[in-house]
């Protein structure tokens, strides 16, 4: 065995890499050029893989090995898919079907070729072919005991179903393949794979639970390979959705950001869309509002919409409108589950913001309604919360208490900390409502401070407009004096809206009480008064 061959069989593909490049490849055969291309491809050098891997077609076609050539055809379809080239993807996929219709029997080949219809299927938004392509490939993995085919297979029908609302299913399929792959019987590319699709499927239904579980197993696997970068960009982008989830803002952005450089250095630049987005999220919350809508435009400029994050960074920023109209659209286009996971929160939280309760409710409803469906405890606590925000916004802030009071406790057990402070400070509002100022301000002083643990600037702010004293001055009310401290900390109307969920021309009715009250005819003469009497 040479000296390269051990090496990858030893799995150390960077030193395989450099001892086949440093000898080279010209009297390598087509298994060897395989496994070359594999080497290159898991250390990054993406050039090379598809040289190399259309080496071994020729080599294979040559000697007449039609099935070692579809597989060549396979691995090249993939691999161009995986970075944008979809004209070549096409034309790959064509010759490997042409390969197995020419070799004529039943084979692992032909379950790969319906593979690859599948995936073409999902593109199109098939969901009917891509399950009947799926079962297909499922099929002969089993029948003809591939590993690698049926966890490919297995991992693809999670998905699909959970595409189709067959939640409880598709999670046990995708569990199905993820022990195929701790069991480490999968070839290198095939496991990233899987570990890839399956976590982003469990993310994209909100549960963190098998996400924190898959993605921990992805880092010891990617640690035990030396040299390894392939898959690397998507570990850490789901180690950052993590950090994000538990208030570790700051580590999460370095996670993305070097997601991003990962992503570039193996030649999948469109990925760095969504490291973008997830970046875009974080800066938002954080109230660094240009920053946030430099990174949605990053995400849009490479081809992702950076939507709903965009609809609330509107909102955020006093545009009120455009966010309504953005969440139009998407809730007039989005029908499959996944999207809708993600797009109702947003939605109802910026159909609130500009007083609709009306369209906000069915929106709640729905939320809930998917939720349970899907069993996620994320997913379950923005259910909740959407429901007693509604309650609350309506006028019963007596109905929305239990909704926000299990909406924290479901948020808790997430580990979802920000989240878990916006559900106190809605519960806060709720004991505001009920003449209960105590206990409000032991919710609000509580929230406070994970907003100021994670650097949630614009939430802080609120808390702090919103812990009052017993006895107000000037005769104010402590709504009024909400309005009065985010006045005397610079911010605009429409920012003051966003940030107290009410409309503009509620905060004007508010200013101009306060104005009449303290006897003031300007803004700045409003916030010197608030500064005298310590308001602020």
């Amino acid at each position: 065995m040479s000296e390269a061959a051990d090496h990858f069989r030893r799995g150390d593909w960077q030193a395989a890499y450099e001892a086949w490049s440093d000898a080279g490849l010209g009297g390598l055969g087509a298994d060897e050029l395989e496994q070359f291309s594999t080497a290159a491809g898991l250390v990054g050098h993406h050039d090379e893989l598809v040289g190399a891997l259309q080496r071994a077609f020729l080599a294979c076609q040559e000697e007449g090995d039609l099935r070692g050539a579809a597989r060549c055809a396979f691995r090249l379809s993939m691999n161009s898919a995986d970075h944008g080239e979809h004209a070549l993807a096409g034309g790959w996929a064509a010759r490997a079907a042409d390969l197995v219709a020419e070799i004529g029997e039943d084979c692992v080949e032909g379950g790969w070729v319906a593979f690859l219809m599948m995936f073409r299927a999902l593109g199109e938004g098939d969901l009917a072919t891509a399950r009947s392509r799926a079962a297909e490939a499922l099929e002969v993995g089993r029948r003809l005991r591939d590993p690698d085919l049926t966890a490919m297979s297995t991992c693809a029908q999670g998905r699909v179903s959970i595409m189709t609302c067959q939640f409880a299913a598709g999670l046990a399929q995708l569990d199905d393949a993820m022990v195929r792959v701790l069991t480490g019987e999968l070839s290198p590319f095939i496991a990233g794979h899987v570990y890839c699709t399956a976590i982003e499927g469990a993310q994209e239904i909100g549960d963190f639970g098998r996400v924190a579980e898959w993605t921990a197993a992805l880092e010891r696997w990617c640690a035990a390979q030396p040299g390894l970068l392939a898959f690397t960009g998507q570990c850490a982008v789901h180690r950052g959705q993590l950090m994000r989830l538990r208030g570790a803002w700051d580590d999460a952005l370095r996670e993305f950001a070097e997601a991003a450089e990962r992503y570039v250095e193996i030649g999948t630049p469109a990925a760095v869309a969504l490291t973008a987005v997830e970046t875009g999220d974080v800066l938002r919350l954080r109230g660094r509002l240009d920053d946030a809508d430099a990174a949605y435009q990053r995400a849009a400029d490479l081809g992702l919409d950076p939507q709903p994050g965009l609809a609330l960074l509107w909102l955020a920023g006093g545009r009120a409108a455009a966010a309504v109209a953005a969440v139009e659209r998407l809730l007039a286009t989005a029908e499959g589950p996944v999207q809708r996971c993600r797009l109702l929160p947003a939605a109802v939280e910026v159909l609130l913001a500009c007083d609709d309760v009306d369209r906000a409710r069915p929106l709640a409803d729905e939320l809930v309604s998917l939720a349970a469906s899907v069993g996620s405890t994320a997913l379950s606590a923005a259910g909740a919360q959407a429901m007693g925000a509604v309650e609350l916004a309506a006028g019963d802030a007596s109905g929305a208490l239990p909704y926000l009071r299990k909406a924290h406790q479901l948020w808790a057990r997430a580990s979802a900390s920000y989240d878990a402070a916006v559900a106190r400070l809605l519960v806060a509002r709720c004991l505001t409502a009920l003449a209960d100022p105590s206990s409000a301000e032991r919710e609000l002083v509580a929230a406070r401070a994970v907003f100021r643990q994670v650097g949630a600037a614009p939430m802080a702010d609120l808390a702090s407009a919103m812990l009052t004293p017993d006895s107000l001055p000037g005769g104010l009310t402590a709504r009024e004096v909400e309005v009065l401290r985010l006045v005397a900390s610079g911010r605009s109307n429409p920012q003051i809206a966003t940030v107290l969920v009410l409309s503009e021309k509620t905060v004007a009715r508010h200013l101009s009480n306060i104005f009449a009250k303290l006897d003031v005819g300007s803004r700045t003469a409003a916030a010197a008064y608030a500064f005298e009497h310590g308001l602020v």
